[in-house]
């Protein structure tokens, strides 16, 4: 047994004595390791394998948002609470297949009590371990705050900047025909692409990658092509005004873990069709199939005589500081943030514009006109889409009291499984860290049977979808959160009214802003849902998931769906290439305006 370098100062003897008090314990890739708030029971080698320390044991929002270092073979894990004995400060995860050797803290207790002298001296090595990673964290510190350069940020942002300039007088009928070819050849590997991202990722199913791949490439690219992106645009003749569009120039753009390959096509698309280059910052914990389709933009690039600069991403070495020295580099025009929470913010706050997202949790109300079986199966069907990574998707359920029975018993011949309250109760242990109220890891965009199964729940038919009765909305009643997971929430409403108000309160939550579902055909109550709930996005009787994308709906097909004020964004539609440009105003002089708009404004003084 070989142990790492730090261990160099002991003798052979004890490093037989070591080996004796040694465990090895193997992780495959995604796996928790230790939960931050956790006792600290003990430290780890790394013998193979890269780890993931991150803040939080959530990962629900399933990006880079808290990763704050990845460790290497050679190093030792998990030091400092074995000696503080203080909770974890942070969560491990295997980033990939992981083999370490673990000293628990017994062990170390016994040998400082029966050999003193080998005791002192592995404490002393985890103590230099400890202040080595406090040394670096320091030195990462100091040049996040001074150094604002890299020679990699600097290269990626001046090979964009000159790629811009090379198309932004291209003609429409170019650049379309370059976005149908790039759109193409991802609809020709959606499934490859689909496949490699569930493979790297361990979340979602193929079958709903794949369409959302096609859809973010051909789908978009039908919606877009034919539009004017460039020079004049527009013309009110009665003002004349015309409308100018211009390239905004260099665009950084987040890619999601739960979206890689669909969410990175749909911003190479829309950017470039407002004559912009993209640099995308992939999730690196799927920055494998994020790559893949970025090569394969390339290759169409290439052919079609553009510059392959006018699509690039980070490769290796993604972090919160390298996306910050993105984010606040003064040649970066606009920042489009997909991503989890404090990415978003980080955009908004980088002095740089920012287009941002907001999290989901849509409360999808059944009126008592409602058409049950239509509701119930567009429910299942959209909830576990991908297993619920969409954060359009249903999160929770709104029922008037008056069909709620007829309505249940749709929803299970739908394949959805009602909980009763001690299947809830197994739900909640199995699934629901009790400390954040907050999914596991373990569960997103994992099967709706599995999750079951997990927790002693079964039917006599195939789970599709969880479905968690509760009493009321809160902030400790963790199923009314955000799920991206196969499961939602079920309230009872007295009435359409009380149910418009309890999807308020969900929204007041968690998911201010971003889309909400009512099923009925009163144009009155309708409206009324319209008006009372704070969502960008409100869908008629159609799924949450093909609405919100506009695959069922007029809407513009996106994978960027701003949540306006509500979520704290900056706009409430469904982003596309026409949030890419400057539209300028040309405004010719109009004799008699001036009279025009001052018109009655003395009988109104008289």
């Amino acid at each position: 047994m070989v142990f790492p370098a730090p261990f160099d100062v002991l003798s052979e003897g004890e490093y037989k004595v070591l080996e004796s008090v040694i465990e090895t314990l193997k992780y495959s890739a995604g796996t928790l390791i230790f939960e931050e708030g956790s006792p600290g029971d003990g430290c780890y080698i790394i013998d193979d394998g890269r780890v993931r320390v991150e803040l939080g044991s959530d990962s629900s929002h399933t990006d880079d948002d808290s990763v704050l270092a990845y460790m290497e073979p050679g190093t030792i894990l998990g030091e400092l609470s074995l000696l503080d004995r203080l909770p974890r400060s942070a969560s491990a995860y295997a980033h990939t297949d992981v083999t370490t050797r673990h000293i628990s803290v017994q062990s170390i207790d016994r040998l400082v009590e029966t050999q003193p002298h080998l005791g002192a001296q592995l404490l002393g090595i985890l103590g230099k371990s400890a202040s080595l990673k406090l040394r670096h964290a320091t030195d990462q510190l100091d040049q996040y705050i001074h150094v604002r350069h890299d020679p990699m940020v600097e290269s990626m942002v001046e090979r964009a900047f000159t790629a811009q300039h090379e198309i932004q007088d291209w003609p429409e009928d170019r650049i379309d025909a370059l976005l149908q070819a790039m759109a193409q050849v991802i609809d020709q590997h959606a499934e490859e692409l689909a496949e490699m991202a569930v493979s790297e990722t361990k979340i979602g199913n193929v079958a709903d990658k794949t369409l959302k791949n096609r859809l973010a490439s051909l789908g978009v690219y039908n919606d877009l092509a034919g539009h004017k992106a460039s020079g004049q645009i527009a013309l009110d003749s009665v003002l004349q005004v015309a409308q100018v569009a211009n390239p905004v120039g260099v665009i950084f753009g987040l890619v999601p873990m739960t979206n890689p390959t669909s969410t990175f096509v749909f911003k190479a698309l829309i950017c470039i069709k407002a004559r912009n280059a993209v640099i995308l910052s992939p999730s690196q914990q799927a920055v494998n199939c994020s790559s893949r389709v970025g090569e394969l933009l390339q290759g169409v690039l290439r052919d079609h005589g553009a510059p392959e600069d006018l699509v690039q991403w980070i490769r290796v070495g993604n972090s919160r500081k390298t996306a910050s020295m993105f984010m606040t580099h003064p040649k970066i025009a606009l920042i489009l943030a997909t991503g989890g929470p404090s990415m978003v913010k980080a955009a908004y706050s980088s002095g740089n514009p920012a287009i941002g997202v907001g999290s989901g949790n849509a409360p999808a109300l059944i009126c008592a006109d409602a058409d049950l079986e239509d509701a119930a199966r567009n429910i299942v069907s959209s909830k576990s889409f991908d297993y619920g990574l969409i954060c359009a998707s249903e999160n929770n359920v709104v029922v008037n009291a008056q069909v709620k029975d007829a309505f249940l018993t749709a929803m299970q011949q739908e394949g959805a499984a009602i909980l009763t309250p001690d299947e809830t109760a197994a739900l909640l242990h199995e699934a629901v860290d009790s400390e954040r109220h907050k999914l596991k890891a373990s569960v997103v965009g994992q099967p709706a049977a599995d999750i079951a199964q997990k927790a002693g729940i079964h039917r006599d038919y195939l789970i599709r979808l969880i479905v968690v009765p509760v009493e009321h909305v809160s902030d400790d009643t963790p199923f009314t959160f955000e799920k991206l997971a196969p499961m939602i929430s079920l309230l009872v409403a007295k009435d359409d009214a009380d149910g418009i108000a309890l999807c308020r309160s969900i929204l007041d939550i968690d998911g201010s802003g971003h889309t909400a579902i009512i099923y009925s055909h009163n144009q009155a109550t309708i409206d009324r849902f319209s008006r009372e709930i704070p969502a960008s996005r409100i869908l008629v009787n159609t799924p949450g998931v093909m609405g919100a994308l506009g695959a069922s709906t007029g809407l513009v097909p996106s994978l960027t769906l701003g949540c306006g004020t509500f979520g704290h964004n900056s706009t409430t539609d469904n982003v596309t290439y026409t949030h890419l440009m400057n539209v300028k105003r040309l405004a010719y002089n109009t004799p008699g305006r001036l009279e025009r708009l001052l018109a009655g404004s003395q009988a109104v003084h008289s």
